[in-house]
């Protein structure tokens, strides 16, 4: 036997109202009396209607989907990042789709092109790499508030941008070693040219020239948000003639890798060598030593870029989103990795 499914005739009957009253409720809740907007709700849950909502985004012209570009998700630092992002649309009725864009960046005509081709309603990037003339076509498009930056940026760009104080995070860490002792301080450096290796090797170097610290070139070690990247900067410290006592790593994966190289050489972390992280992911409290680092709320940042992109997808909200609530708070985390300068060190 087939069972006819329920119509949005038959919501209306069974609430009392027209279908033109059920059909508000869903598309605008807030235009209908709440003791209504309940009765048709009821309805809904009595009649077992279901919405179709291809059918609803056609008539809408919206796509239902956001899409969120990640530069590597092989990089665990991202899971909590995606599940902020989820939860910010778990009460909404958009699809989240992410693309991996570490092989193959998003062209800048393929980011227009999602839109145009009615594929997206807004994007999420956590992927910095576009260039300025790419979003300033975005913008003279209208699609400038669809777009929302997270974690990374491009400066200059009025796209919001949810990241957390990096440069806070980096003076953090500095003082930190500072006051463990430490004069000889390294910094482990993510890729050239992204905007996060920029802000947090630059507070670095400015809190290092605050305390009058010493600096040698050798000191600033290029690499990425890679392990590898750390096992190679262990290897050039290694060969140093004068080694730092303390490295601040650009990312926790860097101070892995780092700490291993490190260790395989015959030298001792925290006792040789302290070392501290920037994100604090999971493995860090477990790792051997447990890593001192600074906190991200990965979670939290992610819910605030989806609720940020929420705002600005909403054509009856004023465009007066809460700035200051981009910037996300850091602090120190303390544990194994990093410990008091031996004496004559």
């Amino acid at each position: 036997m087939v069972h006819r499914s329920a119509t949005i005739q038959d919501v209306a009957r069974a609430a009392g109202v027209s279908t033109a009253t059920v059909s508000r409720a869903l598309s605008n809740p807030d235009l209908v009396a709440e003791q209504t907007r309940d009765a048709v709700f009821e309805a809904i849950k009595r009649t077992g209607y279901r919405v179709n909502q291809a059918a609803r985004n056609l008539r809408m012209r919206r796509a239902g989907a956001v899409l969120v570009l990640v530069p590597d998700l092989g990089i665990p630092f991202y899971s909590k990042i995606l599940a902020g992002i989820s939860d910010g649309f778990a009460a909404t009725d958009y699809a989240v789709l992410i693309a991996d864009t570490k092989d193959s960046p998003l062209d800048d005509s393929e980011l227009a092109a999602y839109f145009t081709d009615g594929r997206i309603d807004g994007v999420i990037s956590l992927d910095g790499r576009f260039s300025r003339e790419a979003l300033d076509a975005c913008e003279r498009e209208g699609l400038g508030k669809r777009i929302v930056f997270l974690c990374e940026w491009v400066e200059g760009a009025s796209f919001p941008a949810i990241r957390s104080d990096n440069a806070h995070g980096a003076r953090l860490a500095i003082r930190h070693l500072y006051e463990l002792g430490h004069r000889r301080i390294a910094h482990a450096t993510g890729p050239q040219g992204n905007v996060l290796t920029i802000a947090r090797r630059d507070a670095m170097l400015e809190e290092r020239a605050r305390l009058d610290l010493p600096a040698r070139d050798e000191w600033i070690i290029r690499g990425d948000f890679s392990v590898e990247s750390g096992h190679r900067a262990a290897q050039r410290i290694v060969e140093m003639s004068e080694r730092p006592t303390a490295v601040f790593c650009s990312a926790d994966t860097v101070a892995f890798g780092l700490i291993s190289g490190l260790q395989g050489a015959g030298l001792s972390v925290p006792n040789d060598i302290s070392v501290v992280g920037f994100d604090d992911i999971d493995i860090a409290q477990y790792y051997v030593p447990a890593l001192t680092t600074i906190y991200q709320d990965r979670h939290r940042l992610g819910r605030r870029a989806a609720e940020r992109l929420l705002e600005r997808l909403n054509p009856s909200a004023l465009d007066v989103g809460d700035e200051a609530g981009d910037l996300v708070g850091v602090k120190l985390v303390v544990r194994d990795s990093a410990a008091a300068l031996h004496a004559g060190d």
